[in-house]
């Protein structure tokens, strides 16, 4: 399973890349567009943060079942949360660029991925 070095690495990873996305959003389309990456990635993080701690939460880490079942606890926990965050977004900034929101949070996913991926080697 994961461990807190591991999650902290993924974070970091996501962290730094929905910075550059913000980044770039800021500047090709302004400043609110900057801030709906960012708020995209964030929610990205947090979800995977959360389903990152349900998903740790197993008693028996020699059990397949139990472990699978984490997992999807934890998957399901991620969803969830993306999901309630986004609406609070979508509810809340009405200066919302949903398609800068929806790059952050494409990337903070894809890099919350390839950040597991690449500190397993």
């Amino acid at each position: 399973m994961f461990n807190s070095g591991i999650i902290g690495k993924m974070l970091r990873w996501q962290l730094a890349a929905t910075i550059v996305v913000a980044i770039i959003a800021l500047v090709l389309v302004g400043k609110h567009a900057g801030v709906s990456a960012m708020l995209g990635g964030l929610t990205a993080m947090i979800g995977a943060l959360c389903g990152a701690m349900v998903s740790q939460r197993v008693r028996n880490k020699t059990n397949a079942s139990e472990i699978l079942g984490s997992m999807l606890k934890g998957e399901g926990v991620k969803i969830i949360v993306i999901v309630a965050l986004l609406f609070c977004i979508f509810k809340f900034y009405q200066q919302l660029v949903p398609f800068a929101l929806i790059a952050g949070l494409a990337v903070g996913a894809v890099f919350s991925g390839a950040a597991i991926a690449k500190t397993q080697d």
